[in-house]
């Protein structure tokens, strides 16, 4: 059969209801306890067997039943509460607050989405993330769009063999049954966009998702103006060779960039989510220079003032790099545009004094061409500094322009409906948006602990019956025999400690950590008084096959018949089945390699619900942990011999569960009740709402960097770019001149020893040659020396011009106050004057 048409017969929705067609089409309803509970209460069984998506929930309802609810006053009244809230939440925006007008827009992109599990746009955290940065914004009524890619096939759904090792399969998805809708131009027209990819012309059209009053517009290659191979290039998330990969990028970033124009969004501040969007500022840049008119060195100076970059990989070879001869007829158009050549556009994004051949950097390009750059986590933000550190020589590895803003995650997606009930009556009913608010998470000491640990065991009770039907699913697939498919129905104990582990299945991860020494992880499980059950989920990447193997020694560990009842391992995980986890478990188990867990956000989302960490002091952690609140594994040693580093941290958990962890959950001196546990859970829970929520991630870009490059926005295209043309000035003009800079060895005008409380003078002799003092800054640095050439911490001191001779050279001084004793050691530096990219510009930095 060809050339077949298809029809879609949508359920007829009577005029009473008519706002649930509203509601569906929005994922603001996915964060609602109340709008989930109104839709489970037209059919419960039907919902579950839907797996919560409301589109194709709505198709299988019988037209009976919708005039039914029509009629129905309480039902009405459920769905008018709803509305009410829809109404404030989303389609009333209160007035702009500056720098924002109603015209700004905050362009967010990422390769991935993790918004609801019937929208398969996503592989892990990074994309979980990413939805929860949506979805926060939206809380926050911030102007952000985001932009992506739609992949038709997704992520893979995963499936084990019969000797446990992972099979992937990639069904196409019914985008019919997706909150999708075409994005269009001021005239109703189908918005299409083109690029030059590494085989040819891509075109890509343009969907749109409501995420409250966020819109996220992804693009689909699978359009009848590409040939049958260009269809597939967004067919499938993380899938082919390095040319598909450069082929979704492109799509991504510049293509992306042409949607925001072809719907008239003109971004004042562009957010990367990782590197793989970097050639958005390509195709920005060039709109600058062929569009507004604006000289490229003067759109230099723009770009990276209303760029903010997110990196998630503390691994360099983690980072999309591509060979310079397969970008070339990529980025070939961008050279006469931009008024250069090739060679310089690629040089972007390469390492300075490499050869030309070096393969291009997404990060490095997404570096060079944002000014606001973060880690994850306080740690990764360390971990990022020490990685890049080269591409900025001439400064001190502590002040490489790299922060952190460490990750939260969306507290009102994540909170068991128990919880929420329970948030709801002692803190409010907008709990999730007051949590960082210190009397609001302070109420949680006044839940009673019965009633906590009631929510909990329904929690439990939950997870322990989905994971029931998962394995039935699972073994029924493969056809096991009647006695087997009885015996799975029967895992798992609703009464005892219950430990998850899920996580992307990647060596450093370590999930098989606690297969170190079996002969005691049995003992544990099988203990008489206090056993212990496991659950595992998670996937491996199609091709690590490392990844593959540490699943097939869990399954295998698992079938044994002295722990098969409590020891499992669930195939597919998706957001579905981690709430389940999330919320039911009553520990959350992690084990990376430090410093390898950049961040590790699912702790954060245990957390929330009284789920306590036990976890390596890393990723976010290390700035979670206290002994109140979780169980720590090791004390955050790194070792280069990885063998050693697993035997001793594998004691470590052992000792944690044996010695803490099992005494703490099962010491029931009261009433039946863990009182202890208890008091760790609130602990915990008000730890992650006060600390770790998206909406305290997403305050904190707004106000550490969009709301800052919102106003350079403006100020530099003003009066005709007229400020972005005066910095390239002085921008070319401090790198002509600044060969002639030449700093001389600070000295001591302080005679004999010192004291605590003396003061230390210091001078130094710097020719600027024509430079003035008014464009640059002479400081001290002086820390507690750690090597012959290296301070163990940098601290900085502002001198003064306090002579000036005629040949261009100036005495600078300055006192330092002696206020603690030790060793100390100094020198002296001059840099350009001026914001943090003109400041740490490399190349313009001199030391004594």
């Amino acid at each position: 059969m060809r050339n077949i048409q298809t029809f879609q017969v949508f359920p007829f929705i009577p005029e009473p209801l008519a706002f649930l067609e509203t509601l569906v089409r929005n994922i603001w309803w996915c964060w609602q306890r109340d709008a989930v509970e109104l839709f489970r209460r037209i059919d419960p069984g039907l919902w579950n067997n839907c797996s919560g998506n409301p589109i194709q929930f709505f198709t299988r309802i019988p037209q009976e039943r919708l005039e039914e609810l029509a009629r129905d006053s309480g039902f009405l009244a459920h769905m008018e509460r709803i509305r009410d809230d829809f109404h404030n939440q989303v389609m009333r925006r209160p007035p702009s607050e500056p720098p924002y007008t109603d015209e700004a827009t905050l362009a967010y992109f990422s390769m991935e989405f993790g918004l609801h599990q019937s929208i398969p746009l996503y592989s892990g955290g990074l994309g979980i993330l990413a939805g929860d940065h949506l979805k926060a914004a939206s809380d926050h009524k911030l102007p952000l769009v985001g932009i992506g890619l739609f992949y038709r096939q997704g992520y893979f759904h995963q499936y084990l063999d019969d000797d446990g090792r992972q099979q992937e399969a990639y069904p196409e998805k019914d985008i019919y049954m997706m909150p999708l809708e075409r994005a269009r131009g001021a005239f109703g027209d189908e918005i299409v966009i083109a690029v030059d990819g590494p085989e040819g012309r891509i075109h890509a059209v343009v969907w749109e998702i409501h995420v409250g009053c966020v819109k996220l517009y992804l693009l689909d290659t699978n359009v009848r103006e590409n040939p049958p191979e260009f269809r597939d290039i967004t067919a499938r998330l993380y899938s082919g060779g390095s040319q598909r990969r450069l082929a979704q990028e492109l799509v991504l970033g510049i293509g992306g960039m042409r949607a925001l124009e072809a719907l008239h969004r003109v971004p004042w501040v562009v957010h990367m989510n990782e590197g793989h969007s970097a050639f958005a500022s390509l195709e920005r840049l060039h709109h600058m220079v062929t569009t507004q008119g604006i000289e490229l060195q003067s759109a230099l100076e723009i770009i990276p003032r209303t760029t903010v970059f997110t990196t998630h990989t503390p691994v360099a070879a983690g980072h999309d790099d591509f060979p310079v001869d397969m970008l070339e007829p990529c980025l070939k158009p961008y050279a006469e545009g931009l008024g250069t050549d090739l060679k310089t556009i690629i040089s972007w994004g390469q390492p300075k004094g490499g050869p030309p051949e070096t393969p291009l950097s997404m990060f490095i390009l997404g570096k060079r061409m944002s000014a606001y750059c973060n880690g994850v986590s306080e740690l990764h933000g360390e971990v990022a500094r020490r990685m890049w550190h080269h591409l900025w020589p001439g400064i001190a590895e502590d002040e490489v322009p790299i922060t952190h803003v460490t990750n939260g995650v969306h507290i009102a997606t994540w909170t068991s409906a128990e919880n929420t009930l329970l948030f709801e009556r002692y803190i409010g009913p907008d709990w999730h948006l007051t949590t960082r608010q210190s009397n609001s998470s302070q109420r949680l000491d006044e839940i009673y602990d019965e009633e906590l640990w009631h929510a909990h065991e329904i929690s439990r009770a939950r997870l322990i019956r989905t994971c029931r039907r998962r394995m039935a699913a699972q073994y029924g697939q493969r056809n096991a025999p009647v006695r087997v498919m009885k015996e799975v129905q029967t895992v798992l104990d609703q009464d005892i400690l219950t430990i998850a582990f899920a996580r992307r299945f990647a060596t450093y991860k370590r999930a098989d950590l606690l297969l170190q020494d079996p002969e005691r992880l049995e003992a544990l499980i099988n203990n008489t008084d206090r056993p212990v059950q496991f659950i595992f989920a998670g996937k491996a990447h199609p091709q690590d096959n490392e990844g593959k193997d540490l699943i097939q020694r869990l399954v295998a560990f698992g079938r044994q018949a002295s722990v098969r009842h409590r020891f499992i391992f669930l195939e597919d995980y998706d957001m579905r089945l981690a709430r389940r986890l999330l919320q039911g478990a009553d520990v959350w188990l992690n084990t990376p390699r430090r410093p390898f867990e950049a961040c590790g956000t699912s702790g954060m989302k245990a957390a929330v619900n009284g789920v306590l960490n036990l976890s390596v002091l890393d990723g976010w952690w290390c700035e979670g942990y206290d002994q109140s609140l979780g169980w720590r594994i090791g004390r955050g040693e790194a070792f280069e011999d990885y063998e050693y580093q697993d035997r001793i941290e594998a004691q470590a958990l052992y000792n944690a569960l044996e010695n803490e962890v099992v005494p703490c959950f099962y010491d029931r001196e009261s009433g039946g009740l863990p009182l202890r546990w208890l008091k760790m859970m609130k602990a915990s829970m008000r730890m992650a709402l006060q600390s770790f929520s998206a909406q305290r991630m997403v305050n904190d870009y707004n106000q550490l960097f969009y709301r800052a490059a919102a106003e350079s926005y403006h100020r530099l295209l003003a009066d005709q770019a007229g400020e972005a043309l005066r910095l390239s000035r002085m921008s070319a003009r401090l790198r002509k001149l600044w060969p002639d800079v030449v700093i001389d060895f600070p000295v001591t005008q302080s005679e004999g020893p010192l004291r605590v409380g003396d003061l230390l003078e210091i001078t130094v002799m710097v020719n600027l040659g024509e430079i003035e003092p008014a464009e640059v800054e002479v400081e001290l640095c002086y820390g507690h020396p750690r090597a012959v050439d290296r301070l163990d911490v940098t601290y900085h001191q502002k001198m003064t011009v306090a002579e000036a001779f005629s040949d261009g050279r100036y005495l600078y001084s300055c006192q330092l106050p002696c206020n603690t004793a030790g060793r100390y050691g100094f020198t002296a530096r001059v840099a350009p004057k001026g914001d943090i990219w003109t400041r740490y510009t490399p190349g313009l930095i001199s030391w004594a």
